[in-house]
């Protein structure tokens, strides 16, 4: 993805801290306190421009979520859409996926979605995909016991990689399609990416897999 570089967008990060808390680690344990209910928690590791985690907070507001972005000049997109939409059940973080821990414990997220993750092709730079057995481990590192990852993708080699990856760490497969906009699935919510694929006709990949809780 080619960023846009906006100067103006951490200041206006900073300017909204009721929609991207300024210190979120603070939170860690206690996620609960950041929302008016106390209900189920999901979260978007690469949240983008937040179509989808917007949608799905409007769809569902009987979860929390909590789209989580790098970097700024992307995440103030998702910003103007939450600021718009004023959703008492939506959170976004301006940090590194990669440090999820800092920021979260066991048994603070029952779901996390990866959305058309970057699939970092080349085999040196494997460890930096969101399906790396590293990214799994911090996962379940907080997790409910039994939580899920839902997972979808245009790029065939990453889709394939990543069933490995879950397979190898225990992963339990609870769906998968192969042509996920022809299963007749309801009630999904397309990312920017995805909306963009499926117009241009190409095939979407998606798969539910669940911790087993055997380590």
């Amino acid at each position: 993805m080619r960023l846009r570089y906006k100067p103006w967008a951490k200041e206006k990060i900073e300017q909204h801290p009721q929609y991207v808390p300024a210190h979120p680690e603070s939170l860690k344990g206690k996620w609960h306190e950041a929302f008016q209910k106390d209900q189920p928690l999901h979260i978007e590791v690469g949240t983008g421009k937040g179509q989808f985690i917007t949608g799905m907070a409007k769809a569902n507001p009987d979860i929390n979520y909590i789209g989580i972005e790098l970097y700024d000049s992307v995440i103030v997109a998702a910003l103007d859409r939450l600021i718009e939409a004023d959703l008492p059940n939506l959170k976004l973080l301006n940090v590194n996926a990669a440090e999820l821990d800092k920021y979260f414990t066991k048994n603070d997220v029952d779901r996390v979605y990866l959305n058309f993750s970057d699939p970092w092709p080349k085999s040196r730079h494997e460890k930096r995909r969101l399906t790396y057995k590293d990214f799994l481990k911090l996962y379940e590192n907080i997790l409910v016991d039994g939580g899920e990852i839902h997972f979808k993708t245009d790029n065939q080699g990453l889709f394939e990689y990543s069933l490995k990856s879950f397979s190898a760490y225990g992963l339990l497969l609870t769906y998968l399609s192969l042509d996920f906009h022809k299963s007749g699935y309801e009630g999904n919510i397309m990312t920017e990416y995805e909306q963009k694929f499926s117009e241009q006709g190409q095939r979407i990949y998606r798969c539910e897999v669940k911790y087993q809780n055997v380590k």
